[in-house]
């Protein structure tokens, strides 16, 4: 039936005459050819015009741009559902999935192709879509829609293969690099606040974006997700994320009038490593410090903190410095940890929500035991589940039936 339906399409009389895109000569019919088509259903013949140029040479098939399987003989049903197979685990596992749940029979390194090649083409796809919106200029006065827009910046390391390592330094004993970043940002908005005072996120408000790319180009790219989000809309825009200058310096380049917050759980985090250095071999010291300070912290007395430090500092010269440095990341970011304030105001104070998009969307994924990426495979694959967890992958397959 499925073939009867298809058979003929961009044949015949359905076949307007066209100019070749190479040269802009008239094509011409050379006769039909048969191609034979996998889908969801099972293998499928199909019979269309081939359109030849008679000065390049170049050949087209209308049938083909009209099913969308240009190039490839699997109908888009099957690359969909194999491109969310190979986004959700391991090829092999995908593979499986498919002949179990769908009677599909293919390899894995036809998942692995299909879902890398679908997820390059969304990353051109999101590209276009990112000019657009960084173009973008509202005309007149906007109205205030939303309340209060998020935006949210972590990073996290993705293992790769070995020639995408060449002279990076990394973490290991042996000062060599084993891991790239991935930049994950995520937009999401908030209408209200619960009754004890906590922030409520909005239901499926969240979206994320993603890539291994220079902070620079990925400031441009979670600017442009903000636009799109409703940027110029939102009555009050908040800028979360740890202490790391690449995100200070997207808060100045892109959204200077936002209010910066810094994690609080970094904070913390960094509190913890400041009162090790500063007692280390008490434990008692330690925790009462810990406790102490991270009670200042919750209340926004960053200054109380950092004073109370800088008498403490120790003796040895190796851990002065560390301790120095520790109290000036404290010193440095004290205006955007004023937590109890902005609780007060119903605002997150963590940037829960993106960490858990690095161990989610990337880490599941991603960093399974013995997985190496290429730079080109990954952000293909950040690209395909980022558009999936932000519920927009009938957006992409919408566009290519436009």
């Amino acid at each position: 039936m499925l073939g009867g339906i298809i058979d003929g399409l961009g044949a015949g009389r359905q076949t307007e005459p066209t100019a070749c895109p190479s040269c802009g000569q008239r094509m011409v019919s050379r006769g039909r050819r048969t191609k034979r088509l996998v889908t969801v259903l099972g293998e499928v013949p199909y019979h269309r015009t081939r359109l030849q140029c008679p000065a390049c040479g170049r050949s087209l098939y209308p049938g083909d741009e009209l099913l969308d399987v240009v190039g490839t003989t699997r109908s888009p049903g099957l690359r969909r559902l194999m491109a969310r197979a190979g986004s959700k685990s391991t090829f092999k596992e995908g593979r499986d999935d498919l002949q179990v749940y769908a009677g599909v029979h293919v390899s894995a390194k036809d998942v692995e192709r299909v879902a890398e090649g679908i997820g390059a083409d969304m990353q051109s796809w999101l590209t276009q879509e990112r000019r657009r919106w960084l173009a973008y200029r509202p005309v007149g006065l906007v109205a205030k829609t939303l309340a209060v827009l998020y935006v949210e910046a972590d990073g996290t390391g993705v293992p790769m293969m070995r020639e995408e390592l060449v002279g990076r330094r990394g973490k290991q004993a042996d000062g060599s690099a084993r891991t790239r970043e991935a930049k994950l940002g995520c937009v999401f908005t908030q209408t209200i606040v619960a009754p004890d005072g906590w922030p409520i996120r909005d239901p499926a408000s969240t979206s994320f974006v993603g890539a291994i790319e220079s902070a620079e180009d990925f400031g441009w790219r979670l600017y442009a997700e903000s636009v799109r989000r409703g940027l110029h809309q939102a009555r009050r825009v908040v800028l979360l994320g740890d202490g790391a200058e690449w995100i200070n310096t997207m808060h100045t380049t892109h959204w200077p009038d936002a209010l910066r917050i810094v994690d609080l759980y970094h904070a913390r985090e960094h509190l913890a490593e400041l009162c090790q250095v500063l007692f280390a071999g008490h434990d008692n010291q330690i925790t009462h410090h810990r406790i102490r300070w991270w009670a200042d912290l919750d209340a926004g007395r960053v200054e109380k903190i950092t004073k109370e430090a800088h008498g403490c500092l120790p003796p040895s010269e190796k851990a002065r410095d560390e301790a120095v440095r520790q109290i000036a990341y404290l010193d440095k970011n004290k205006e955007h940890m004023r937590y109890a304030q902005f609780r007060r105001q119903g605002l997150f104070v963590g940037s829960g929500v993106v960490e858990a998009g690095c161990r989610t969307v990337i880490g599941l994924r991603m960093k399974q035991s013995g997985m190496e990426w290429s730079v080109r495979g990954a952000n293909a694959i950040i690209a395909l589940r980022c558009m999936i967890v932000s519920g927009r992958l009938d957006d992409y397959w919408q566009s290519r039936i436009a």
